[in-house]
């Protein structure tokens, strides 16, 4: 059972600002208030996604985290999937939702768009093998239990905002079992390490949490924890929008757009990219090219460099440090650019 969206309503809340205006005339004063609602969000793409009627956080301001509201971050573009409205929609029924994705299908670019669009600060873990409850719960510093230090996730209990969980299928055992009772209808952590404190979940607490799938060819993923998959109502899943000989017109765009290039030159950018993908998912290689990956290797092409030399600096080095794996990016990457003889 998930946690639900506390006093829901057919329509979402709206925040609202009163503007009032005053006019003297003939001795008269006559006093206009008007009211407008406030969007969540002063980002330039609020009005992109179908979104205004689930705000996250009416008539509450998070100002004070501020500091920790993404800015600026680019558009995320798909094929209709619709990702960022279905991921708003998520968190206000439900208060949490699950992304599931191979690397490079931009899990996190999304988390971070989403939290921009709707005002929102994010708290990020990444949850490896070296996560401790430590990080995530809190500790005492020092001598004694005089000085206690909140972990990220209590911080955010207190706080509000967005906790997002990447690799969520990685965390220790240990530390995915103290969430059971954060991600249910009980809505709040036990502090055992601190006289058993209670830790009520914000009212716009959100949780996201992101995995790539679990696959037997990788030696980096594992299944999710039962028990956190089953407090998850919503599975969101990724794929890339370029894959094989899928080439998506929308993906080229963005690469003549952002990177300055031509559209002979984006297309091949692309073209390469999606054999990489296409071979990552068949496990081939460890890692499939995001989209800001491609953007990069043709900012350099824009820059000036021939397509091999500016993929050697780019899309080759973040694929893998393995000399065979590196010959073989550099092999499709000169089935797309042949090198001059």
């Amino acid at each position: 059972m998930s946690y639900g969206h506390q006093g829901l309503k057919d329509t979402a809340e709206t925040s609202r600002i009163e503007e009032t205006t005053s006019i003297r005339r003939d001795k008269c004063k006559i006093t206009v208030s008007i009211n407008k609602e406030r969007p969540m969000s002063q980002s330039p793409l609020y009005y992109k996604y179908d979104i205004q009627k689930y705000d996250l956080h009416p008539n509450y301001s998070f100002a004070h985290l501020a500091d920790m509201i993404p800015k600026n971050t680019p558009e995320y573009i798909d094929s209709g999937e619709r990702y960022v409205e279905r991921m708003v929609r998520a968190l206000y029924y439900f208060k949490q939702c699950a992304l599931i994705g191979p690397s490079g299908t931009g899990k996190t670019h999304i988390v971070y768009l989403v939290a921009e669009l709707c005002g929102l600060p994010v708290w990020e873990v990444n949850c490896g093998l070296q996560t401790s409850s430590y990080d995530l719960i809190g500790r005492f510093v020092g001598l004694g239990k005089e000085n206690w230090i909140d972990g990220l996730l209590t911080q955010w209990l207190r706080l509000g905002g967005i906790m997002y969980l990447d690799e969520a299928n990685m965390m220790k055992q240990d530390v995915a079992t103290r969430l059971n009772p954060v991600l249910d209808t009980r809505g709040h952590l036990v502090l055992n390490e601190k006289d058993n404190e209670v830790v009520e979940r914000h009212k716009y607490g959100y949780l996201i949490i992101s995995m790539n799938p679990y696959s037997a060819e990788f030696a980096g993923t594992k299944p999710l924890n039962a028990a956190m998959r089953r407090r998850m109502a919503v599975w969101i899943n990724f794929d890339y929008t370029s894959v094989g000989e899928k080439i998506s017109p929308m993906e080229v765009k963005m690469l003549m757009k952002r990177a300055k290039v031509d559209e002979d030159t984006a297309y091949k950018v692309v073209q390469a990219g999606a054999e990489l993908r296409r071979q990552y998912k068949a496990g081939d290689i460890p890692y499939g090219p995001s989209l800001g990956d491609l953007i990069n290797w043709a900012t350099l092409i824009h820059d000036g460099n021939t397509p091999n030399v500016a993929a050697e600096e780019t899309i080759v080095a973040v694929t893998s440090d393995n000399v065979e794996v590196q010959d073989d990016v550099r092999r499709i990457v000169e089935s797309v650019f042949p090198k001059p003889q």
